[in-house]
């Protein structure tokens, strides 16, 4: 089977980004295909340079894949003509809570937030300063991809729901009861969004958030069928399926 290349959530963490796909390069080449979990923006520091990078390698003809994750969502639904609230949020939560980040993906674009903002007014400066390309790339995300037996989703399937009837909510937000799910899915589901300290192989699925919307590092993955190795800078380190 072909190789494919894999980089979990990133939450602007540009540097994080490049170091990835750096180490992608030297393992695979400049044509190597990529999948990108999910979750670009929020959190990091630098969401629109995220963003850029993706954006501009898609329009050069790279070989990637990005899927779309909540945090990505959020962004794309405050940048309608009528901001969208997250119904998934916990109740007193909101794009703009601290522990969710969307302060720093607008900081990024230049968007100045001073205290007493209301939220029309942050929107119209939104508007402004976000390039329509940008949001033009968030609105094209895909929720899900699928390479030979590996399904590659932000945050995982509803277990024992055929694929076609999957709902956008679950592939962008779930955890329980995907999370706890031990039987085989129809394919190795390498997905994001549930953050660990280090990426972990779980037989039936693979975690590749490994923090990095907390300040830890990214790691980028090579697949090939269901052996998976993370990209380190001593080169591949194998991740052993602990099921």
């Amino acid at each position: 089977m072909p190789l494919i290349y894999a980089v979990g959530d990133i939450h602007g963490q540009l540097d994080h980004l490049e170091l990835a796909l750096a180490r992608i390069e030297a393992d695979g080449g400049p044509d190597a295909e990529i999948v990108f979990l999910g979750d670009l923006v929020d959190r990091g520091p630098d969401c629109r340079g995220v963003i850029e990078l993706l954006d501009q390698g898609l329009k050069a003809g790279r070989n990637w894949t990005v899927i779309k994750g909540n945090h990505d969502r959020m962004f794309e639904w405050f940048m309608e003509d009528e901001p969208r609230q997250d119904p998934h949020m916990l109740i007193g939560h909101h794009w703009f809570h601290e522990r969710i980040g969307g302060t720093q993906t607008l900081v990024s674009y230049g968007v100045d937030i001073p205290e007493g903002t209301r939220l029309y007014q942050l929107h119209a400066r939104a508007k402004e300063a976000v390039p329509q390309a940008h949001v033009d790339f968030l609105r094209a995300q895909k929720l899900y991809h699928i390479v030979d037996d590996k399904l590659f989703v932000h945050a995982g399937i509803r277990p024992v729901v055929a694929l076609e009837d999957q709902i956008e909510m679950d592939l962008v937000w779930i955890r329980e009861p995907f999370l706890s799910h031990a039987e085989p899915f129809p394919w190795l589901v390498v997905h994001g969004h549930t953050a660990l300290d280090y990426p972990k192989h779980h037989g039936n699925r693979v975690n590749l958030d490994g923090g990095a919307g907390y300040g830890r590092p990214i790691y980028p993955a090579v697949i090939e069928g269901r052996d998976v190795w993370l990209l380190t800078e001593n080169g591949r380190e194998p991740l052993l399926s602990e099921a």
